[in-house]
C-alpha cells in the first residue's frame, strides 16, 4: 500500500474510535442484523474488498476477499477472529473492535441458549408432524417416531402410523411434503439411508463424494436465499469458506459436484431442497440452473454403494435412494479450521 493510503487508514481509525461515526453494533438483536451492520461498516469505510484485504495484510491479519464476500452473504455469525480482522481493516480502533466482539459474543451466547431451549421443547414428548414445531429439526422429529410407536397405547400407535403414511405418500412432491423444509444452520449431509456422508476426499481438487461421516470435510451450512431456494455454504479446514455447486455451471449429466469459492457458478450454486418420504425420508437437492438432481450414480455392480463414489448432477429418478440426502446435526469431532490457502485445480 502507498504511504497516502496508510495515512487515510489512520484517519479512518481515529474517526471510528473517537467520533463514533461508524455503525453502532449495540442496537443489533440477531445474527441477520449483525451481518447487515458489518455490510454497513464496509460502506462507511469506503473500501473495496481488495483494499480491505491489503489493509489486513499490512497488520498481519488474514482476510481474503472471498471470505469477506461470503461473510456478508450469510445469515450466521462469523468467527470472532474474522470479525476482529474485518473491523480493523474497515478502520475501527481497538475500542470499537472490542465493541463488535462483545456484541458478537452476546449474540452467540443468546443463540446457544435459544437452541438449548428448542431442544428441551422438542424432547417434551409432543408428537408434532415434521416441520410443525417451530425450531424443530424435521430429521430429529422423524427419528423420534419409532420410539413413540413402541409405546403400548393403541390410539397413539394408530395416530403415528397415519401420520407416517401421509408423509410418505406425499413425499414425492405433494403439498404436504413441500410444507416441511430443512432448518438453516450447520448440518452433516448423509447420503440416503447409508452410513456415508457428503465429504471431500484429499487430493480431489474440491470434488465432493460419499465417505465416512466422522471427521467429514468441509463443514456444510444451509443458508436460505429466498423463494424456497438455498445456498449450501462450506467451511474447509485448509481453504476456508466456500460454496457447494455444480462444476463450471455444467448443464449436462453427469457433472461433478464441487466445493469452491462462492460466486463463480451463478445459479449452479443455488438449490431447491425437495422433501421426499420414499424410498427413504430426506431431501432431493436440485441445482437451480438445470432442475436435475444431485446423487451417486449406480453404474452397475452396486456402484452407488462404493466408498468415495462421486456425487454428481444427474437425471432425477423416483426410486434412487442415493439421490436423497438427510441433514443431520454436525459431527462435533470435525477438524479445526485454520487460515485459508489457495486451492489448486
Amino acid at each position: 500500500m502507498s504511504e497516502g493510503s496508510d495515512e487515510s487508514g489512520a484517519s479512518a481509525e481515529s474517526d471510528a474510535s473517537d467520533d463514533g461515526r461508524s455503525p453502532d453494533p449495540y442496537e443489533i438483536r440477531n445474527a441477520g442484523e449483525f451481518i447487515a451492520a458489518l455490510s454497513a461498516l464496509k460502506d462507511w469505510s469506503g473500501l473495496t474488498y481488495r483494499e480491505l484485504t491489503a489493509r489486513a495484510d499490512a497488520v498481519g491479519d488474514v482476510l481474503p476477499r472471498s471470505t469477506v464476500a461470503n461473510m456478508l452473504a450469510r445469515t450466521t455469525l462469523p468467527r470472532e477472529e474474522l470479525v476482529a480482522a474485518y473491523a480493523r481493516a474497515c478502520g475501527c480502533g481497538p475500542g470499537t473492535v472490542e465493541h463488535w466482539l462483545k456484541v458478537r459474543k452476546e449474540l452467540a451466547v443468546r443463540g446457544t441458549r435459544e437452541a438449548a431451549a428448542g431442544r428441551a421443547d422438542a424432547g417434551s414428548g409432543d408428537m408434532d408432524a415434521p416441520g410443525e414445531a417451530a425450531g424443530t429439526d424435521p430429521g430429529r422429529a422423524r427419528r423420534r417416531w419409532p420410539v413413540v410407536v413402541a409405546v403400548p397405547v393403541a390410539l397413539v400407535l394408530m395416530a403415528v402410523a397415519v401420520a407416517v403414511g401421509l408423509f410418505a405418500w406425499n413425499g414425492d412432491g405433494g403439498d404436504d411434503a413441500r410444507s416441511s423444509g430443512p432448518v438453516a444452520g450447520e448440518r452433516m449431509v448423509r447420503v440416503g439411508g447409508s452410513s456415508l456422508c457428503l465429504t471431500e476426499r484429499a487430493g480431489s481438487s474440491g470434488h465432493l463424494c460419499q465417505g465416512p461421516c466422522k471427521g467429514a470435510i468441509p463443514r456444510f451450512t444451509l443458508v436460505p436465499r429466498g423463494g424456497d431456494t438455498w445456498r449450501i455454504a462450506t467451511l474447509h479446514p485448509e481453504y476456508g469458506e466456500g460454496c457447494m455447486g455444480v462444476q463450471r455451471s455444467a448443464r449436462h449429466t453427469p457433472a461433478p459436484l464441487e466445493n469452491d469459492y462462492c460466486g463463480k457458478r451463478g445459479k449452479a450454486e443455488t438449490f431447491r431442497l425437495e422433501p421426499v418420504g420414499r424410498p427413504v425420508e430426506g431431501y432431493r437437492i436440485r441445482p437451480l440452473h438445470t432442475g436435475f438432481c444431485l446423487g451417486v450414480e449406480d453404474g452397475g455392480s452396486g456402484g452407488s454403494d462404493k466408498l468415495w463414489a462421486e456425487v454428481v448432477q444427474t437425471t432425477c429418478a423416483a426410486d434412487a435412494e442415493r439421490q436423497i440426502f438427510r441433514f443431520e446435526p454436525p459431527d462435533p469431532s470435525g477438524p479445526p479450521v485454520s487460515a485459508p490457502a489457495a486451492r489448486n485445480g
